[in-house]
């Protein structure tokens, strides 16, 4: 016959059930989802970037989403706060895109003061940087800024005439033509989105024709994705699937693994902006099978990293 429970064993058999069940239900909570971030963590956050332009990069983002949820005010006081971090003689290379991009934050909000003296100092900030193509670039986000009338300051006579300083860059000596497509592309894009068609037609059909020109295989392959994505942008469809082809066709023909990676994935960004998803994907996986064959460590990591970039971007 067993020996009864005595009333100091209960008790320890209900304080060892109640030891062993604690951990249990801590590890059960523990593994909830996480909600997204707050505004008020966001900001934190952003504030602690160490990225030099880190901090005006996400306090942008996070006015962006401000404005989304119709806080206004809350977005002009991030946004004057972003504004704030960074000074007149910054690194114009890594300075100058950010204040465009506040600009374009600021017109989402209809402050156009702001915005506008936001764009006056990018442009000033362009005047420092040493690389046209850089400097090209810039220009033409800030003609974009300026000349759209839906996100921007509907202000198409500005917009023409920076874009134009663009345009005469990126057509001129400065600039050899391993790097001209970039530029071109940049600018043409640039006149797309502010609402001057026939100026972004007249750029891309000089694009098409360096392409057409050039007989290194990858250079060749990004200019004709960059023609077809202006095309794309500009509502002419067909055009950009004729290029798009040519394109991979290309981009497919190269003979050394990294050019073949980067090529491949230049085409495959194009492609998936001008709703060829398939095409695309398609395209990345090549990319990323050819990237494993990448003798150089540093430049298989760089190629393996755009690779997922792309993925994540098809992902959406």
């Amino acid at each position: 016959m067993s020996r009864p429970m005595t009333f100091a064993s209960c008790l320890v058999a209900v304080l060892c059930g109640l030891a062993l069940a604690g951990p249990l239900t801590g590890c059960s909570s523990s593994t909830k989802k996480k909600g997204p971030l707050t505004i008020a963590e966001r900001i934190k956050k952003a504030r602690a970037d160490k990225s030099p332009g880190g901090p005006a990069r996400e306090l942008t983002k996070v006015a962006r989403l401000q404005a989304k949820s119709n806080d206004k005010t809350g977005a002009i006081r991030t946004l004057t706060e972003a504004r704030g971090t960074i000074a007149d003689d910054a690194d114009a290379a890594i300075y100058a895109p950010r204040l465009v991009d506040i600009a374009a934050a600021y017109t989402v909000v209809s402050e156009k003061s702001s915005a506008r003296e936001a764009i006056d100092a990018a442009a000033t900030m362009a005047e420092r940087l040493d690389d046209p193509v850089a400097r090209v670039g810039v220009l033409a986000k800030i003609g974009e800024v300026c000349g759209s009338k839906e996100a921007g300051l509907g202000d198409s006579t500005y917009a023409k005439k920076i874009l134009a300083e663009a345009a005469a860059l990126a057509t001129g000596d400065g600039i050899s033509d391993r790097f001209r497509p970039q530029a071109l592309a940049a600018v043409a894009l640039g006149y797309a989105n502010a609402n001057l068609a026939s100026d972004a037609n007249a750029v891309t059909e000089k694009l098409e024709s360096l392409a057409d020109s050039l007989q290194e295989l990858r250079p060749k392959a990004e200019a004709l994705a960059a023609a077809a994505n202006v095309r794309s942008r500009s509502g002419a469809q067909e055009k950009a699937t004729a290029l798009l082809a040519e394109a991979a066709k290309a981009a497919k023909a190269i003979d050394g693994s990294a050019n073949k990676t980067f090529a491949l994935l230049a085409v495959a960004r194009a492609m998936n902006a001008a709703g060829d998803t398939a095409g695309a994907t398609s395209l990345a996986a090549e990319a990323e099978k050819t990237a494993a064959k990448i003798g150089d460590p540093e430049q298989q990591k760089e190629a393996l990293q755009d690779v997922r970039g792309v993925q994540a971007a098809l992902k959406g």
